[in-house]
């Protein structure tokens, strides 16, 4: 006889993003079993400076926070609800998304950690830091990191148009201005 299925715990990091979206679609559409457990994690942004601000105004952040987190939740659990996966949403606290979700991976004993990404440039990755790099990086288990299939129109419309232009200029050369 042949043993149940042994259960895979997936770790999925989550946001109010598109990206974030796309990611949970694409993993449901390609990569789960029927015998993979989902958590949902997600670690709300936090706020620098409220040492310089009133007690009203970190009132406010605060609610709006919990709104986001709450609305979060909702939206990812009633999709797993509908698509009959077994799961759960943990809320990270922590100033460094990428360090809270690695470490609770580890933790939670995940067997992979499911991720989107924003499509951010190598420049800007690198100076304002990528969860998803370092998720990347410093996981001691595998990482599915899901890019949008398509860039959103008017930046496919830009890089287009950009490459012409790089096109044009070296066949006709550098220093010779091309007319329409």
């Amino acid at each position: 006889m042949s043993e149940p299925p042994k259960e895979r715990v997936a770790l999925m990091a989550v946001d109010e993003s598109q990206h974030s979206e796309y990611a949970f679609d694409w993993y449901v559409n390609h990569f789960h079993k029927a015998e993979n457990r989902l958590l949902l994690v997600h670690c709300p942004e936090t706020y620098a400076n409220v040492t310089m601000m009133s007690p009203g105004k970190v009132q406010e952040l605060i609610k709006e926070c919990e709104a986001k987190v709450k609305a979060i939740q909702e939206k990812f659990l009633e999709k797993m609800r509908a698509l009959g996966i077994q799961g759960e949403f943990i809320r990270l606290n922590g100033e460094k998304p990428g360090y809270q979700i690695v470490e609770c991976a580890i933790n939670r004993k995940a067997t992979f950690i499911v991720t989107g990404t924003r499509g951010q440039s190598k420049v800007r990755r690198t100076l304002m830091g990528s969860v998803s790099d370092y998720i990347v990086h410093h996981s001691p288990i595998p990482v599915l990191v899901c890019r949008h299939r398509t860039p959103e129109p008017e930046k496919e419309e830009k890089d287009r148009t950009k490459k012409d232009q790089k096109e044009k200029s070296s066949f006709f050369g550098k220093d010779k201005e091309h007319k329409k």
